[in-house]
């Protein structure tokens, strides 16, 4: 059997600000933004460039209890983990945009990483691992 995860879920407080964000401030593609008439919603899916792995889902919050978990998804830990092939281009390249580093680089054995935001405070880990490291890209 082989199966893998396609989309991960994160829920928005608006499609066309977290699409601004996601594809402007991290240089992800939008892949799909279909209207959905009879759910009156939209199908939005965003991945990092060339990425043949799983995408987001980003999901408009349409109650107020999904409203109370836009940013805080995890509970206040580290949601989501981009993996890079180059650590200290996109870090230096997501400062100059705007992105809001809330812990600084660091070296460890299994890679670099830092911890930065999204726009609705998701902490997202920015990785690349070291070689021969199980995830390598």
């Amino acid at each position: 059997m082989r199966q893998s995860i396609a989309h991960v879920a994160l829920v928005v407080r608006d499609y066309d600000e977290a699409i601004d964000f996601y594809t402007n401030k991290l240089h992800f593609t939008l892949i799909e933004d279909t209207y959905q008439p009879a759910q009156d919603k939209r199908w939005v899916v965003v991945a990092p460039p060339e990425s043949n792995g799983s995408s987001l889902l980003l999901a408009r919050a349409s109650t107020s209890e999904q409203e109370t978990f836009v940013g805080n998804q995890s509970g206040g830990r580290v949601f989501l983990f981009l993996r890079t092939d180059d650590f200290w281009r996109d870090h230096g390249d997501m400062e100059k945009r705007g992105i809001k580093f809330v812990r600084e680089p660091k070296s460890a054995e299994y890679g670099t990483v830092a911890v930065f935001e999204d726009l609705y405070g998701n902490l997202w880990d920015l990785i690349e691992f070291a070689p021969g490291h199980s995830m390598k890209i």
